[in-house]
C-alpha cells in the first residue's frame, strides 16, 4: 500500500508550539526511540552523551542562516512589500529566486527599494510561480560590498508561527554553534541543540564529529498538496560533502558503529551521494531527494530530529526511519508529555 498524505496528519495544541529560544540551548527534553524493541524513553538533551561511545560518529550539517527576510517598497505606490531570498541564482548579475509578498501587487519589471535611503534597488525580472519571483538586484558595487547590504538590511528569517519580530538573541540562537557556511533561509534545528559544551565532552569522549553541508531552502517546509506522496516533488537544495570527512564516515560504518545524522537535512544530505558499495561519495551539487516510507537508509543507523508539524516531508523522513506506526506513536507520547514542536521545540533521538 502506498503511503499517504492523510496517514501524516494529527491535532497539534497550538500551546506546543516552541515560539522561543531556551535560555540554554541544551535545556531541552529529549524523547529516545528503540526501534528494535519499540521502548520510549523521556530524558534530556544532555543525556545524549549516555547513547554514544569512543569512535561513533555523529553528522552535522554546518550550513549558516542568512537574514533572508526583506521589507521593502514598491516604486510609485510605495506599497509595501516582503521579499524571502530563497537562492542566489547568479553570483555576478545579482540575481535571486524570492517569494514576496502580497505576491498579486508585483509585476515584471517592477522595481523595489530597500533601506531608508533606498540602499537597494532590486527590479523583477520574472514570475517562476504564484508567490515567486526572481529578482536582479541593481547594485555594481563589488560582490562584498553587495552582501553586506543584505546583511545589513535582511532580517533573520523565523519561521512564520513564531508572529513577532526578530531579536538580537534570535540572530544568535538561530544559528548552530557550529554554523560556517551561509547559505540557509531555515536553520537546521536539531543542532541548535548542541552546545559548546556539549560538542567539547563529545570530543572527549572520542565521538567523531564530521561536517557535511546542505543549504535549507523553504522546498523542506513547502505543503505536501496531493495525496499520493510518489507525485510530490522537492525543491532542490545545495550540497557539499568533502572528500576529507567521508573516510571518517566510512570507516564508522565498516567498523557497524552509531552513525547519527543530526537533523533531517544531514540525512538528506548524506541518502544523496551514495556509492553502488553502500558507503558516502564526495560531492558538490543539488539535491530535490524527497524520503518518505518505505525507504531502505544507506548511511546513518541513529537519527537526531525535532518533532515537526503534521504532513510535513520532515515528519515522513523520521517516520521511514523510525517506522510510521512507532513514529506516530511517539507523536502521541509526546504531545501528551507536553513536548516542545517545532524550530525551537524538543527533539527525539532515534536508535
Amino acid at each position: 500500500m502506498k503511503p499517504k498524505l492523510s496517514q501524516f496528519d494529527f491535532q497539534l495544541p497550538e500551546k506546543l508550539l516552541a515560539t522561543k529560544p531556551l535560555l540554554n540551548r541544551d535545556d531541552s527534553k529529549m524523547m529516545v526511540i528503540h526501534r528494535n524493541s519499540g521502548e520510549i524513553e523521556h530524558k534530556k538533551f544532555t543525556d545524549i552523551l549516555d547513547y554514544f561511545q569512543e569512535d561513533d560518529v555523529m553528522i552535522f550539517n554546518n550550513t549558516k542562516v542568512i537574514p533572508a527576510r526583506l521589507y521593502g517598497n514598491k516604486e510609485k505606490t510605495g506599497a509595501k512589500i516582503e521579499v524571502f531570498l530563497m537562492r542566489e541564482l547568479n553570483k555576478e548579475s545579482r540575481l535571486w529566486d524570492v517569494l514576496v509578498d502580497p505576491a498579486r501587487k508585483i509585476r515584471i519589471g517592477n522595481k523595489l527599494y530597500f533601506g531608508e535611503n533606498d540602499e537597494l534597488i532590486a527590479e523583477v525580472i520574472d514570475n517562476t510561480t504564484s508567490r515567486g519571483r526572481t529578482l536582479r538586484f541593481l547594485h555594481d558595487a563589488p560582490y562584498d560590498e553587495f552582501k553586506s547590504k543584505i546583511e545589513k538590511l535582511g532580517q533573520t528569517p523565523l519561521p512564520k508561527y513564531i508572529n513577532r519580530e526578530p531579536t538580537a538573541e534570535d540572530e544568535k540562537n538561530y544559528q548552530t554553534v557550529f554554523a560556517k557556511h551561509k547559505g540557509a533561509v531555515a536553520a537546521p534545528t536539531a543542532g541548535l541543540h548542541f552546545s559548546k559544551i556539549i560538542l567539547k565532552k563529545l570530543e572527549i569522549l572520542g565521538v567523531h564529529i564530521p561536517e557535511v553541508t546542505l543549504h535549507i531552502g523553504l522546498g523542506t517546509f513547502r505543503a505536501v498538496e496531493v495525496e499520493d506522496l510518489s507525485k510530490h516533488k522537492m525543491d532542490s537544495e545545495e550540497i557539499f560533502i568533502n572528500s576529507d570527512v567521508i573516510d571518517v564516515i566510512n570507516k564508522g560504518l565498516v567498523a557497524k558503529r552509531k552513525v547519527c545524522a543530526i537533523g533531517t537535512s544531514t540525512m538528506r544530505a548524506i541518502e544523496t551521494p551514495v556509492s553502488s558499495f553502500g558507503t558516502l561519495k564526495p560531492y558538490q551539487g543539488w539535491t530535490n531527494k524527497f524520503i518518505f516510507p518505505p525507504h531502505k537508509f544507506e548511511i546513518a543507523n541513529t537519527l537526531l530530529t525535532n518533532f515537526h508539524a503534521p504532513k510535513s516531508t520532515v515528519l515522513m523522513l523520521v517516520s521511514a526511519f523510525g517506522g510510521h506506526e512507532l513514529i506516530m506513536k511517539a507523536y502521541k507520547e509526546a504531545i501528551n508529555k507536553k513536548y516542545k514542536f517545532l524550530t525551537y521545540g524538543d527533539c527525539m533521538l532515534i536508535l
